[in-house]
């Protein structure tokens, strides 16, 4: 059985790729992994500050939607299983990819612009060029629905 890799980070464009990652797992009955990846965070000050209490409500909530997407693949009727990861987020990406051997990524893409991602990256970018399987980008505009959408059950969305 084929697997798909779906990294998700809950933002606006989730439901545009959770629906282009279902479109694809149902068309080439795929099971599906989803990933969250918790980047990175610095603190700088000088004061001593507790971040305990607020790690593990961001583990709990973090928890919570990962399991409500996985009963959003579930409902459509596909295998999924869900991850979650601390890390750098492209990092992080491709390796779960290679350790599941994924036989597709999909991915969204925010569209922040040039200099967001000069100055802080673009996660899309570094897998267009890392990625160890074929990979699927649902550009930020999909994350809109749209009433031309509508389709068959089965049949891919151009994304």
């Amino acid at each position: 059985m084929k697997t798909i890799l779906v990294p998700i980070d809950f933002s606006d464009a989730t439901p545009a790729v959770a629906a282009a990652a279902i479109d694809l797992a149902q068309a080439v009955k795929a099971q599906v992994v989803l990933l969250h990846v918790v980047p990175p965070v610095i603190v700088a000050t000088e004061y001593s500050v507790s971040l305990e209490g607020f790690a593990a409500e961001a583990a709990r909530k973090v928890a919570e939607r990962l399991r409500h997407w996985q009963q959003e693949f579930r409902a459509a009727g596909i295998a999924t299983e869900v991850e979650r990861l601390d890390g750098p987020p492209a990092e992080c990406i491709r390796a779960v990819a290679e350790r599941i051997i994924a036989d597709y990524l999909v991915v969204g893409s925010h569209g922040h612009g040039a200099i967001y991602d000069l100055l802080i990256g673009s996660t899309a970018r570094l897998l267009l060029r890392k990625a160890p399987c074929p990979l699927l980008i649902v550009p930020v505009s999909s994350s809109v629905p749209r009433s031309d959408q509508k389709r068959p059950a089965g049949e891919l969305t151009r994304v």
